[in-house]
């Protein structure tokens, strides 16, 4: 019996230029964007972001996915910082405390009090899209699309240009945002699929190849 490998069960067939190509040859572009705290917004403010965010959505003439993952913060160097302060306490009193905060500050991460949260927009866009000609042709071909450079090129700007409309919408929100290199996504990817190791702050050492 043939034994399956995990890339089997991925959707993702390579990434390249900072674009994720699936298996059914569409692509996908991802955009990491910041936070922020809602709830201390004056009721203004609150209002005019809430506007924004529905023209936003109101403008979109495609479909797109927002990813947020959640993380336990990575304080390992915090903590060993308040270890050698506590070892290095002459006082007693403050030695006592010191230790009393570390093992709170501790206790807090183990529950998973405290969170990273990070947020991403991801973009598609198929060969389906890129001209009707295309489209007519690809309806009748019962085989997946091939996926030349000429065509990945041309498809890529078309994505490209989409990531932008996004986040110019979402700077009118009050986000900033930024696109994903491949390296960045590699990591991503990697992190979704190894979080133990991400939450402690390993990832794998990427070729250079990759570091776009």
């Amino acid at each position: 019996m043939t034994k399956s490998s995990t890339q089997d069960f991925l959707q993702i067939d390579q990434i390249k230029k900072g674009i994720v190509i699936l298996k059914n040859r569409s692509l996908r572009g991802i955009i990491m964007v910041s936070s922020l705290n809602f709830a201390l917004k004056a009721d203004d403010e609150k209002s005019a972001i809430i506007y924004q965010f529905q023209n936003f959505l109101n403008s979109l003439d495609f479909s797109c996915q927002i990813l947020i993952q959640s993380r336990r913060l990575n304080i390992t160097g915090y903590l060993e910082k308040l270890s050698n302060i506590e070892k290095e306490q002459e006082n007693e009193l403050l030695q006592i405390q010191t230790a009393g905060y570390r093992e709170f500050v501790e206790s807090l991460v183990k529950a998973g009090t405290i969170m990273n949260k990070s947020f991403f927009v991801i973009v598609p866009f198929t060969l389906l899209e890129a001209k009707k000609e295309e489209t007519k042709k690809l309806f009748r071909a019962p085989e997946l699309p091939v996926l030349t450079e000429e065509k990945f090129q041309r498809c890529k700007t078309q994505l490209e240009q989409r990531m932008q409309f996004v986040t110019l919408g979402l700077r009118r929100c009050g986000l900033k945002s930024v696109l994903l290199n491949t390296s960045e996504i590699i990591e991503l990817f990697w992190g979704l699929h190894h979080p133990d190791q991400a939450e402690i702050g390993y990832y794998p050492e990427i070729p250079p190849e990759f570091e776009e």
